[in-house]
């Protein structure tokens, strides 16, 4: 049942009419949360990621650290940096690979 459209029950499973809310409610509600929260975040069935890090990239390329340095820097593959880690977009490295990427 989602977590929002759920009354209040009580430890018998009954309504609780005091709208009281006990500790083993709070623990039970903050299990269910934090279980579809990772279900949300994990990429699902015929989902991928939208970006990938460096190392997934080579992998997925098999090749190296220089040579994903040469693609991001005569403009062949688009990147952003966040702090110190490299994101690339997952359509982009598509395209590469079909290439169309120039």
């Amino acid at each position: 049942m989602p977590l929002l459209n759920r009354s209040i029950t009580n430890q018998t499973g009954g309504t609780d009419e005091s709208g009281i809310i006990t500790k083993e409610d709070l623990k039970e509600f903050k299990s269910e949360l934090l279980t579809e929260i990772r279900q949300l975040i994990q990429p699902g069935q015929g989902q991928s990621k939208q970006w990938l890090k460096s190392v997934e990239v080579r992998k997925l390329l098999n090749i190296s650290p220089g040579t994903l340095q040469n693609l991001r820097i005569n403009g062949t593959l688009n990147y952003t940096r966040i702090g110190s880690i490299i994101y690339y977009k997952q359509e982009d490295i598509n395209k590469l690979l079909e290439g169309g990427l120039k």
